[in-house]
């Protein structure tokens, strides 16, 4: 619980944004670093709450986006981060693609992949470049 205390506290920056909406034109906005994400072709931006506490968030897609800006305490923090997601979404691929034996038939497992062994996909920590 410290631990959340102490992050609470710890300024973690803005992100600007400036992206095209087709009724405003091009649009600058500024939120806390926490508040834009990307995520599938898309820049998510929190926008506001609604009555309930729920966050209403802005899909944006990428090719509407000039570019977005952030001001993080140090560049190697952030690549740091960007590491740890890949790896995270490498992991997640793992348990969900099934990986190996399908053989001639196009990937149907026809019984005859018995004893076939899992393929391992290492993702390399960034101290190891």
């Amino acid at each position: 619980m410290v631990d959340e205390d102490l992050e609470l506290e710890r300024d973690i920056g803005e992100a600007t944004i400036v992206y095209d909406e087709p009724d405003e034109g091009t649009v600058r906005k500024t939120v806390p670093n926490e508040h834009v994400a990307y995520f599938q072709d898309h820049w998510i931006v929190k926008t506001d709450e609604d009555e309930e506490g729920h966050d209403i968030v802005r899909r944006i897609p990428a090719q509407r986006v000039h570019y977005v800006e952030r001001s993080v305490e140090e560049f190697e923090e952030e690549v740091s981060t960007l590491v740890d997601q890949v790896q995270s979404f490498a992991a997640d691929l793992r348990t969900k693609i099934p990986v190996g034996g399908g053989g001639p038939s196009g990937g149907r497992d026809d019984g005859g992949s018995e004893g076939a062994e899992p393929i391992n996909v290492d993702i390399d920590d960034a101290e190891d470049r």
